[in-house]
């Protein structure tokens, strides 16, 4: 058996997505507050596809992580069931098995 590239994590998979390309999705059922993985790359300042900006309070700056795993399939929705605590990703609710995985990129709160 072929080992697919992004099948690593316990918690989700990587597969077509209704909303966008490919997404992340859920492998079984992930109760509210459960971890879900983290965002790994290189650190970065450059903007890109798959950057992942983070605020960082000792520094007092925004810090970009250049997505190589997984994390870097997860799609926006204004909705969505999961949110980032630092580099890490917890459900926001109950997510049921193949449901997507998805958080607010925050794109209205630069309007």
């Amino acid at each position: 058996m072929t080992k697919r590239r992004y099948d690593d994590n316990p918690h989700a998979y990587v597969a077509e997505s209704p909303i966008h390309g490919r997404g992340l999705f859920a492998r079984h059922p992930i109760a509210r507050d459960d971890y879900i993985g983290s965002y790994e790359g290189p650190a970065t300042q450059r903007d890109g596809m798959h950057v992942l900006w983070i605020w960082n309070e000792d520094s007092e700056r925004w810090e970009g992580i250049n997505g190589k795993n997984e994390m870097r399939f997860l799609n926006h929705d204004p909705k969505p069931n999961a949110d980032w605590w630092g580099t890490d990703l917890y459900a926001t609710r109950d997510i049921a098995a193949d449901e997507e995985i998805t958080f607010d990129y925050g794109w209205d709160e630069e309007a």
